[in-house]
């Protein structure tokens, strides 16, 4: 496993070992003490979530507050999606800052986003897979955001004008400033 850490602090880019040959492949998605050793984060994660979604979908930017924050392990099954972590701490010296990275089920990277951080995803295949473990339960009362289309933020979701498609929750979120 290779773990590159972002600009981001505490935000990790994680590249597992993937054993290929004739018959297909075979990699350890996770690993609680290599993740452990590796991040010096906790990898004790209580919520395993999976989403599917078609071509243009963009979800989020979407996080927990207070007491049921949530760090987040996301990684895609199938297809393709732009992933995004927006910094949020306040105080942090990348406050409003974010990164990207493309997940594709052949790539097989995951990202690490921290709690502290927003956190969405757009589809850039036909359909995606989406699978993310939480190191925190969810809760309705703790639920936050930010508008995917903030323009302090300026986020290129990769996807053109008009293809976006947002539920009506992620169309009204608060913007960033």
């Amino acid at each position: 496993m290779k773990v590159t850490e972002t600009k981001l602090k505490g935000c990790f880019i994680i590249e597992p070992a993937v054993f290929k040959d004739a018959r297909g492949y075979f990699f350890e998605s996770f690993n609680q003490p290599k993740f452990e050793a590796l991040t010096g984060a906790s990898g004790h994660f209580v919520q395993d979530n999976q989403s599917a979604s078609t071509y243009g979908v963009i979800r989020g930017l979407h996080l927990q507050k207070g007491e049921h924050a949530q760090a987040k392990l996301v990684r895609v099954i199938e297809g393709r999606v732009l992933d995004v972590a927006v910094d949020v701490r306040e105080g942090s010296e990348t406050y409003g800052q974010w990164v990207s990275v493309e997940l594709t089920a052949e790539n097989n990277l995951q990202l690490y986003i921290p709690r502290g951080f927003a956190h969405g995803f757009s589809v850039l295949s036909e359909t995606a897979v989406f699978a993310y473990k939480c190191d925190n339960g969810y809760n309705k009362e703790s639920e936050g955001g930010i508008r995917y289309n903030d323009p302090t933020l300026g986020i290129d979701w990769g996807i053109p004008a008009g293809d976006e498609n947002i539920s009506e929750k992620d169309a009204v979120l608060p913007f960033f400033k």
